[in-house]
């Protein structure tokens, strides 16, 4: 398994990060375990998780079980220090704190609680899930207006973040900042507000990125790869689209589409035949479509470090039998040539 630096840290990490969404509602805490285990054993060393979590349903009864279910591991196999963990802060609308924007006191109680359900003294990469004024992710991005925004309340809320995580820093509680669900703007005053306060940079923007969603290719890019900020792609195989499952209007028992039938807006008129696309691209070059949209990923001329989940067993080790896989340039020549005849599904 490849491993590359994340950010500008000292940090080398699995190019493959394993996602825990589904952990305590579509997959059992046994399931978790297992599947930490072989992920580790096959290279991967880079776990993702979020306060927020599990997802399928989302609830605020639920919520915090997945990082109890990881805190569990690390307190059964005593290897913590084999793992790089990062986890989020739920932002403004959440179901933790009753709606509560991100600010220094919400960090500091969401870093608390993070801390005792993971059963850990710190947190390797502390992300903000979303942004306080809003986002373009999540199919915002079709009607996005930021005129409502205030710049001034914006670096006033930054600064007063920041702050915060620099004393979290300093206590030994969090080790690296990241973002999720960000805009090049907003990611650009993170970064100028840090080194003014000598605050911790961002090392990482954690959007969704894949052959169907491409939001991240241009303003994102140039800044990934200027800045050294590594995209944590998530929904790198579209929800599950690009894995075939979905294609003459399929819904498999227990997948998402059976819990979540518009799949967060992706269920669109045209995204069976834009996948229909890649699958085809796939075949042609005797490839798992999996496997392709993973390496895919992995080769953008950024910073990439995909993030996929497992619902179960079976879904991990198909993705780790080609944890290794390197397109060639008429593979990826024939990805473009789609992306630009069928963009933007959903």
């Amino acid at each position: 398994m490849k491993t590359v630096r994340l950010g500008r840290t000292d940090l080398m990490v699995s190019q493959l990060c394993l996602g825990s969404m589904t952990w305590g509602t579509q997959t059992s805490e046994v399931d978790a375990h297992a599947q930490i285990d072989a992920s580790l054993e096959a290279g991967i060393n880079f776990i993702d998780t979020a306060e927020a979590y599990p997802v399928n349903p989302m609830t605020k009864e639920g919520a915090g079980r997945t990082e109890e279910i990881i805190g569990n591991w690390f307190a059964k196999s005593g290897r913590r220090n084999d793992v790089f963990l990062a986890t989020k802060v739920a932002g403004a609308g959440n179901y933790i704190r009753d709606g509560e924007e991100i600010s220094s006191k919400s960090i500091r109680e969401a870093v608390e609680g993070s801390l005792k359900r993971l059963q850990t003294d710190v947190i390797d990469l502390y992300q903000l899930h979303w942004p306080n004024r809003g986002s373009y992710m999540f199919r915002q991005n079709w009607s996005y207006d930021p005129s409502g925004q205030d710049r001034a309340a914006t670096v006033a809320h930054m600064e007063d973040v920041l702050g915060a995580l620099q004393a979290l820093v300093a206590e030994g509680k969090i080790r690296h900042f990241g973002l999720s669900n960000e805009s090049a703007w907003g990611t650009m005053m993170w970064l100028q507000i840090a080194e003014r306060m000598g605050a911790p940079r961002v090392e990482s923007i954690q959007n969704e990125y894949s052959p169907l969603c491409r939001l991240y290719d241009t303003d994102l890019a140039e800044l990934g790869h200027n800045e050294d900020i590594s995209l944590l792609a998530f929904s790198p195989l579209a929800a599950g689209f690009l894995t075939g499952k979905y294609q003459g209007g399929k819904i498999p028992e227990g997948s998402r589409m059976s819990i979540n039938d518009k799949m967060g807006g992706r269920a669109s008129d045209r995204v069976l035949d834009v996948a229909q696309v890649y699958l085809e691209i796939a075949a042609k070059h005797g490839l798992d479509p999996v496997h392709m949209s993973l390496a895919w990923c992995c080769q953008r001329p950024f910073p990439v470090i995909p993030i996929f989940g497992a619902t179960t067993m079976d879904q991990l080790e198909h993705v780790l039998a080609g944890k290794d896989l390197i397109l060639g340039e008429q593979v990826m020549a024939e990805i473009d040539a789609a992306h630009k005849s069928n963009p933007m599904p959903y």
